[in-house]
């Protein structure tokens, strides 16, 4: 027969792994909204995102696809140089914002046009995002800092 102290014991650590696998459950259901995948033009032509789905959309302003509408609406292309995503946005962009420019987007994916609801740019004029880089070394489309170019990151020590 269990003694009283043996029960206790055992029913704080049947008492602690349940509210241990609560906790768990309820960060990640708090999580379940706040991440927000990168993805590519080509990733998105290649498997489309769910409709309800919020990630972040990342390549260079295609030139010649910047078109302001009416207020605060602008639309414009977003190129990995293998696909291209067309964005819808209203609001106020960031001052760097460029064609021929790094650029990241939060928002989703709406009968194929990336619908914005935050557009990060590049900091100064020769920087870009760390997952635009890697998206286009990744298309073979990188342009070395070292080499050069309107989008060539600064080169670190």
């Amino acid at each position: 027969m269990q003694t009283l102290k043996k029960r206790r014991r055992i029913q704080i650590v049947v008492l602690a792994a349940a509210m241990l696998a609560l906790a768990t459950g309820l960060i990640g259901y708090a999580l379940r909204d706040g991440i927000n995948f990168f993805r590519s033009p080509a990733q998105v032509a290649e498997r489309a995102p769910d409709p309800d789905e919020v990630f972040r959309l990342g390549g260079l302003v295609e030139a010649g696809s910047l078109v302001r509408g009416q207020g605060e609406a602008i639309t414009f292309r977003v190129t990995d140089t293998k696909a291209t995503v067309p964005v819808r946005y209203t609001g106020v962009l960031p001052d760097l914002f460029g064609e021929g420019q790094g650029v990241v987007a939060t928002g989703r994916l709406v009968d194929g046009t990336f619908e914005a609801t935050e557009i990060l740019a590049r900091h100064d004029e020769s920087y870009m995002p760390k997952e635009v880089i890697e998206a286009l070394k990744a298309q073979g489309v990188y342009v070395d800092p070292g080499k050069g170019g309107a989008n060539a990151p600064p080169a670190t020590n």
